[in-house]
């Protein structure tokens, strides 16, 4: 979780101004796909079962 962590923080501090187009464009489909699987894992764990 510290590397989830650390990654969301390097993103809070980059300015999406800087970034290139291009690159953004290909940021923010990369995000998109990343958000899909937390979701995917939170999800996973939310139907978690203790007997």
């Amino acid at each position: 979780m510290r590397e989830l962590s650390t990654a969301i923080d390097h993103l809070a501090v980059e300015d999406p101004a800087e970034v290139p187009r291009a690159q953004l464009a290909e940021q923010l489909i990369e995000l998109h796909w990343q958000m899909a699987r937390l979701q995917a894992q939170i999800a996973r764990r939310t139907a978690v079962r203790v007997f």
